[in-house]
């Protein structure tokens, strides 16, 4: 059928309606569409609130609509936005953030969101990929919507480096020495994208699966010197387990098992299993977007990380206290910050039940993940009545719904901005400052 297209909405898809029926025009949702595009699909699901479709052809095109460079796209579930020029993409997130505020938290944004762009390719840093080595050996993502391994050859949204690791990846992997037991390799670029950090995920290892391990590392780095570093995590064999478990301990085979990375004054160690931005262009200005021009004395770092924002926050304030609860990352944590940071190992939502009643901070910083910061979060924030609270969201949605209470307890949305930490991708990094 044709489809008229409305808009983009946050997930990657285009928003139209299905003829009326019984009094109401039922959504649909299709990828690969742009707003204001008519379009042929073909209705894939149709349940009882909404339906999706597959994109057959575009009869009436977007004048933002380009042809794909990446000959996977469409296929490959990493990216969504390959079909738009850059500059319009920058629009579309601008405009989801904007409507998920309005539409969720009923505020209307009295000025404009910034956006920050970023080179549109070979931005990645890290990039994880599947491998299936029991037959025939492949390396790559997920295919669409769907858990079958796509063989990638060559990713361009990943760093020089990463990609020619892919290809050095595949060589050993045709030559026959990569592993069965590898299920994914994870490759960490540097700053100077000049050395690697090589995680190799496996299933759970037995004696003579780490002496497999240590001998395809002494190949792998003979072949790509650029590994300056290799760490194998074993992953449980239940998803349920995993869960529910500490994480895994890396083995490290070969190197320090950490890189180093420099933003402006400050050095990051950065271990196997810590939590680092993706973007490797947009570090330093997000770093200044969230932390530069703010001072006092007790500033208050939630899911810090291996610290990005503490180490800056710490030379404008008197104290930081930073938060964060994987022992990976709160290691590193620990090992990269000044004398004037107190670093502590607990979940956010814990710490500040217990501290919320008698803290005091000038500034507050979240960073929380997907899921954003849920109830016991906002009702202790809202206690703890800091002057300035700065969002650093991954997720509309769920930035909108932490909004409202925040925003009942009398905050206001003081600035607005996109980071384009993930061209390509529907995903969209927002900052947002609260002031009261």
């Amino acid at each position: 059928m044709l489809l008229s297209i409305e808009k983009l909405v946050y997930g990657g898809d285009g928003l139209a309606r299905l003829p009326e029926e019984a009094g109401r025009r039922k959504a649909v949702f299709t990828p690969f569409v742009l707003a204001g595009e008519t379009v042929e699909a073909e209705i894939s699901e149709n349940s009882a609130g909404f339906a999706r479709a597959r994109l057959q052809s575009v009869t009436e095109s977007s004048p933002h609509r380009i042809t794909p460079p990446c000959p996977y796209f469409g296929t490959c579930g990493g990216c969504h936005y390959q079909h738009s020029n850059y500059e319009h993409q920058l629009e579309i997130k601008a405009e989801i953030l904007r409507e998920n505020l309005r539409r969720l938290t009923k505020l209307e944004l009295a000025g404009e969101i910034r956006t920050h762009e970023s080179p549109p390719w070979n931005y990645r840093n890290r990039s994880r990929l599947a491998v299936r080595n029991e037959g025939s050996f492949v390396l790559g993502y997920r295919r669409m919507g769907m858990e079958e391994v796509l063989a990638v050859e060559d990713c361009p949204i990943s760093s020089p480096l990463i990609q020619r690791a892919i290809k050095a990846f595949w060589k050993l992997g045709r030559g026959g020495v990569v592993p069965s037991l590898l299920r994914e390799v994870e490759f960490f670029a540097d700053a100077e994208d000049t050395g690697l950090q090589v995680t190799l995920h496996t299933q759970p290892l037995s004696k003579s699966c780490e002496k497999e391990l240590t001998q395809f590392t002494e190949i792998l780095t003979a072949k790509f010197p650029e590994a300056l570093s290799v760490a194998a995590l074993a992953e449980p064999e239940r998803k349920r387990a995993a869960a529910s478990a500490t994480p895994p301990k890396p083995r490290i085979l070969s190197g320090p098992g950490a890189l180093v990375w420099p933003i402006g004054p400050h050095k990051y160690r950065v271990s196997v299993g810590s939590f680092f931005q993706s973007n490797r262009h947009l570090l330093g200005p997000l770093v200044d977007l969230v932390t530069s021009g703010k001072q006092g004395g007790t500033a208050l770092d939630l899911y810090a990380g291996v610290g990005l924002f503490t180490l800056p926050l710490a030379s404008h304030f008197g104290k930081v206290i930073a938060v964060e609860s994987s022992p990976a990352s709160h290691a590193d944590l620990r090992y990269n910050s000044p004398t004037n940071v107190e670093a502590i190992r607990a979940a956010t939502e814990t710490y500040l039940d217990e501290a919320a009643g008698k803290l005091r901070a000038d500034l507050v910083v979240v960073d929380p993940p997907r899921t954003g910061l849920g109830n016991r979060v906002t009702r202790s924030l809202t206690r703890l009545g800091a002057s300035r609270i700065t969002y650093v969201s991954c997720d509309p949605a769920t930035l909108a719904r932490d909004l409202v209470p925040l925003l009942a307890a009398g905050y206001r949305v003081a600035q607005a901005h996109v980071v384009d930490l993930f061209p390509q991708t529907y995903h969209l990094e927002s900052v947002i400052e609260l002031a009261r």
